[in-house]
């Protein structure tokens, strides 16, 4: 009888609990059947999604709640509330369980005063994902860094707004970001991401802003994405290689950049990248390899095709002089720059010189091919000249502007 009676009060909890986390669901007017058995809602954990209060306790809990014995959790950021958070980071250590999906529909938001950011040591990131092996974030919802206070700091540092770290197996799809700090999206130490129908935007002045930044990360995919920002739409740091880019809409923004590289006299290197059908719109470079004087190591197997632009200042740009600050010595080692091949490349330049071939004197830029280029100034319809130094290469079929310093060749 002692028994009995202590199952039904047992019985009477359980369904006590489930009953309440049901009614608070309900007056969140969230739909949860469709996500699953194994799904995990902020809403249920204390988040609130008002837009006003600290919604970070309650999204910890939420990530407390996994673990290794739920199998292919979904994490749920409910539609139609607003999510207020600190810097967080999740990390896979702490839910040790494969397959885990981030389903983002709601709208998550940082602190407008960068004052107001809690941080132990620094931010380097806002929501940081970390040591996954099989993630998917996914969602129609929107990310925003609030970064309007932060563009009108002084700091350069790198922080990052979305950051996946030492990672692999990660897709993520459908998402916005809007006016992160600085970098939107960064992959970082990471291997096998594929990344697709993102969109990114900020205002074109606004500093450091890149859509999407690659370090240390390879094989990694970025497909069918807008990014409007003020800074590299995306950009492809040391120690990354096999990067495929294709049907991205660019700008404004300072265009997809390799680089840069070999700052302060550091090796580093990139190669065997992929970019294709891209249009880039009033950037301020289209594609472009940019270096450090001073640096070592190599850029190399790059191509760039089918690409359009719609008068960007500088279509295409190697520099190996790169120094946005003018105040930088010259130096004789540089990093190697071969193999690069541009090839469908169509539009108009907003200024004078569309193609730019900056190398080293000391260690010139190598095997540059050219095949089918057709760019012309916006503005003035006959002159359109290109600046070459320090390169060598070919090119074949029609090339405009002309690039003297890369010699004719028909069979390519």
């Amino acid at each position: 009888m002692a028994t009995l009676k202590i199952f039904f009060f047992v019985l009477l909890i359980q369904c006590t609990i489930f009953t309440g986390s049901s009614r608070q669901l309900k007056k969140s007017n969230i739909n949860i059947d469709s996500y699953g058995d194994n799904t995990v809602n902020v809403i249920s954990f204390g988040a609130i999604g008002d837009g006003k209060k600290d919604d970070s306790k309650g999204f910890k809990r939420a990530w407390d709640a996994c673990d290794s014995s739920t199998p292919s959790p979904t994490f749920l950021v409910p539609q139609g509330k607003t999510f207020l958070l600190q810097p967080l980071t999740f990390n896979r250590k702490h839910c040790n369980s494969n397959n885990i999906t981030f389903q983002i529909d709601g709208r998550i938001i940082a602190p407008t005063k960068p004052s107001t950011w809690e941080c132990n040591t620094n931010c380097h990131h806002w929501i940081g994902l970390m040591n996954f092996d099989g993630l998917h974030i996914q969602g129609s919802g929107t990310i925003n860094g609030q970064g309007d206070n932060w563009w009108k700091l002084s700091c350069k540092d790198n922080q990052k707004g979305f950051m996946i770290g030492h990672s692999k197996n990660v897709d993520i799809k459908g998402l916005t970001f809007e006016d992160s700090p600085k970098m939107h999206i960064a992959f970082e130490d990471s291997t096998s991401i594929h990344a697709t129908q993102l969109t990114i935007k900020a205002p074109g002045n606004s500093p450091n802003t890149d859509g999407i930044h690659i370090q240390r990360s390879t094989n990694v995919s970025i497909h069918n994405t807008t990014i409007q920002t003020g800074d590299d739409c995306i950009s492809i740091g040391d120690s990354s290689k096999y990067i495929n880019i294709t049907n991205i809409e660019c700008g404004p923004g300072h265009g997809i950049s390799i680089g840069s590289l070999g700052i302060m006299g550091k090796t580093e290197e990139v190669e065997f990248v992929h970019v294709r059908n891209v249009s880039f719109h009033g950037t301020t470079n289209g594609v472009r390899i940019k270096t450090w004087q001073g640096g070592h190591g190599h850029a190399r197997n790059i191509r760039f095709e089918d690409i359009t632009s719609h008068a960007s200042t500088r279509p295409i740009v190697i520099d190996q002089y790169y120094c946005p600050h003018k105040q930088c010595k010259n130096q004789t080692s540089a990093l190697e720059i071969s193999n690069i091949a541009y090839e469908n490349i169509n539009g108009t330049s907003h200024k004078e010189t569309a193609v730019q071939l900056s190398c080293s004197e000391f260690n010139p830029c190598r095997n540059i091919t050219m095949k089918n280029i057709n760019l012309r100034n916006k503005k003035q319809k006959g002159k359109t000249p290109s600046y070459c130094l320090n390169a060598h290469g070919l090119r074949n079929g029609k090339v405009h502007p002309n690039v003297p310093c890369l010699d004719k060749y028909d069979n390519f």
